[in-house]
Parts: C-alpha cells; structure tokens; sequence
C-alpha cells in the first residue's frame, strides 16, 4: 500500500512539474548575475517550457496574469554552473591494451543513477563534460551533459548539436599519467608520448584522404575504422581535442601538436600555465584549471601557483574552472571563483569561469552559461554572494525544473553528507524525505 501511496504521488508531482513547465515562473526581488551584463538589484528573471524568457528589473519587465510567482528577496540568482572536466557518474574509459583508444565512448560506461550526479546538483553544476581518466595518450570520447533529474538511462542526459551528434569531446594526456616505464606499448618518456600521438594523427588524416578520393564509391571506401573516426573528428573540428596537461613543457607540446594539425583544443589544468601564459594566449588555447581543494597530488604539479587565474586572464586567454571530480568535490565548485578572486582574479572573470568560459570551451554558449532570454532555464538560487565561503547553493534549476532544494531533507543530505548521503537513487524526487528507491 505504501509503495502504491508513493507511486500515485510521484505520478501526480510529475504532472505538477511538467504543468510547470507551460506555466510561466517569474522569481521575484532577487539579485541577478547574469554574467553577461551588469549584476540586477531586485530583478525579475521569468522561465518558461524549459528556457528564459526574460531578465530585467521590476519597470522592463511586465508579469502576465497567468504567470506563478516566486519570491527570492535576499537571495542571489546566477546561471548554472559548467564543468569542462569532471568524473562523476563512474565513467570508465580506455583499458591497458593500448595507450591511444579514441574509438571508447564513455557514453557505453556512464552510470546516470550514481549518487555523485545528484551531489553534483547540490554544488550548483547544471552542465557537465564527463570524461574518462588520464592514464592514456588518449583514453577515449567524453560525453557533454546536463544533470536533468529522473534519469532512467544515459540517453536522458544528453546533450546533441544541430545535427542531432550526441555532443562530447576527445580526452588526450601527456605528463606523467600515461607514461609506464618498463616497455610495452605504452611510452616510457614525454618525446614517445608526442610521437604516438603524432603517428595517429597521421594515420587519421591519410584515412580522411582515402575517403574523399573514394567520393562515395564504396568499392573504394577504405575498412571501416572507429578509432580513425573519432580522430578525424577532432581533426575537422567536430571533437573538441580536451588535453589533460601540467608542466610547462608538456603544455607547449600540446600546442605544439595542436598547431601541426589543426585540431581545436582545451588545456586542461595546466597547473604551470602561469609559466607560459603569453604562450597559451598567443596560440588563442581555452584553459581550465583547477584549484585543489583537497590533500595529495604528484610531483609534475609541485609548481601550481594560485596566481594561475589571474596570470592567464592578465595575459588574455579564455580561463575556466573545473573540479576534476572527485579531486575538488562538486559541492564546492563555487569556491574556486573566489579563490581565484583572492590571488588576484578579477571579480567578473571569476564568475566568467565558472559559467560562459565554460560553455564557450563545451560550443554550448548559445545555450547555457548566461541569464539571457532564449537560453536554457538553467539557474541557482543562493543564499549570498557567490563568492562567500558563507553562501550556501539553495535551489538548482535544469531546463526549468528544480533538481535541487536545500530545504528537502534528503537533498539538505546530500549536500552536506551523512548516513545514506551517497546512496544512489532509483528516482530522485526532490518531494520526498522518505524512502524512495532504496534510500533510508
């Protein structure tokens, strides 16, 4: 009788949620951060089916009267926050059979119902780029996508382009990571590195070639090739090339292999990009780094330096965070902005960082990573400035949908850890405290 009473609720609480989603929702008196434009003291931000219909203050925009209204005195409203490299959702990529394996997708390796993805949603994070680990040269295709609640299979979490491509990009390393001494055919040094990888390419744009001369026929179609076609993706642009990269060296040799074939590329953590930030602008490379929020790390990053941010904002290149989950938990993704601000970020580019560098570095920019009219309804409400270690991520909002409430109970839970914080969930529905799916 009780999973029968819990059943017919939730059923009746979708159809509350997908009504929402027709009716216009106006949040009220809050401070608005779009991010592009000037920060609005008691503005009014209105969503509906999914997307922004408008932002303003109270005299340029106008409430229909059909239209539900929220009350956000004194609280904060930001768009939702982008991560460009994150692990949540168990994602495995390459094994050891080889230290280059573009054709793993790590779409056939995500578990969408892993409790980090709901601890994520307490963080703030909206839009996530899944990746597989750093053991390889490459280690396989990340996957873009947005932490909708009720996810039943991965397909409900994805995020497609124009042409209807699940969106994803292509994980590459070099550094310590994928180097194991001892022979085999992973490589023993960073030059081997770089040259496996540049064998690949090679390969990759001769297969490219025997396609365009075969023009159609397929008698003259070269053997089907998933490796080679994911890496002809990344060479026509199609595959963001996302280089897991450290030391100084190691950064200019991923943009010394991005300049040779022309694929588009995001340095990621480059812990001494302060060495060569004039270096990592000239060559116009996004950079996302991470600020570690946690104990531990390896030798190749004994030279992080928290002047990072601002030493490649100063020099001029497209600066992103990103939490490397579970080295920074994302719970605290938010954090990063302020650390930066405190080494000598400005403000603005902080919170850039955190939302439309991120989007722009995933080609998501025309959807998300900014309050504006037409963009996914993706937001948070805070309790506070964003850049105090007092303000607390309230409400999470996807596409229109509040996939986080800090006053429920279990999500109060998840948030701030405890008993049964990481259990995952068969459903996640934000209206119940009691046991749904398992959780206690």
């Amino acid at each position: 009788m009780k999973k029968l009473l819990l059943a017919t609720i939730a059923a009746s609480m979708f159809a509350i949620a997908a009504d929402a989603q027709e009716r216009p929702i106006a949040f009220i008196n809050a401070k608005i951060i779009p991010i592009v434009g000037t920060p609005i003291e008691q503005g009014v931000i209105i969503v509906q089916k999914g997307k922004i219909v408008a932002v303003g203050d109270a005299r340029t925009v106008r409430l229909s009267s059909d239209v539900t209204v929220v009350d956000a005195k004194g609280k904060v409203i930001m768009p939702g926050l982008v991560d460009t490299h994150s692990h949540i959702g168990e994602g495995s990529g390459a094994d050891g059979s080889s230290p280059i394996q573009p054709d793993v997708r790590l779409l056939d390796g995500l578990n969408v119902r892993s409790s980090s993805i709901q601890r994520a949603q307490s963080g703030g994070l909206t839009t996530v780029n899944v990746m597989p680990g750093s053991g390889h040269l490459d280690s396989g295709q990340t996957l873009y996508i947005k932490l909708r609640d009720d996810a039943v299979k991965v397909d409900d979490i994805l995020l497609y382009d124009a042409d209807g491509r699940i969106m994803g990009g292509i994980k590459f390393a070099n550094g310590t990571n994928p180097i194991r001494p001892g022979g085999g055919s992973f490589p023993g040094t960073r030059a081997k590195s770089a040259a496996l990888v540049r064998d690949q390419f090679i390969k990759a744009q001769e297969y490219r070639d025997k396609i365009k001369k075969a023009a159609g026929d397929a008698t003259k179609m070269p053997p089907r090739d998933l490796a080679m076609e994911a890496l002809v993706e990344a060479l026509d642009g199609k595959r963001m090339v996302h280089f897991h990269t450290h030391r100084h060296d190691d950064i200019m040799t991923a943009l010394r292999l991005q300049k040779e074939f022309g694929f588009r590329i995001v340095l990621q953590h480059v812990s001494e990009a302060w060495k060569v930030a004039d270096e990592i602008a000239k060559a116009k490379a996004p950079a996302s780094i991470i600020f570690i929020d946690s104990p531990g790390g390896k030798l190749e990053t004994v030279d992080v330096y928290a002047q990072n941010a601002p030493a490649l904002e100063k020099a001029g290149a497209l600066v992103g965070f990103h939490t490397d989950d579970s080295i920074t938990d994302s719970r605290w993704f938010l954090r990063s902005a302020g650390m930066a601000v405190r080494a000598g970020m400005s403000r603005d580019k902080a919170l850039y960082a955190l939302t439309m560098a991120n989007a722009i570095m995933l080609d998501l920019d025309k959807r998300v990573g900014s309050l504006e009219a037409g963009k996914d309804a993706d937001f948070i409400v805070l309790s506070g400035d964003p850049l105090s270690v007092y303000t607390h991520v309230l409400e999470t909002w996807v596409e229109g949908k509040k996939v986080f409430d800090r006053s429920n109970p279990q999500d109060y839970l998840v948030q701030t850890g405890g008993n049964g914080a990481t259990t995952d969930r068969t459903v996640h529905i934000d209206c119940f405290d009691g046991d749904i799916g398992g959780d206690n």
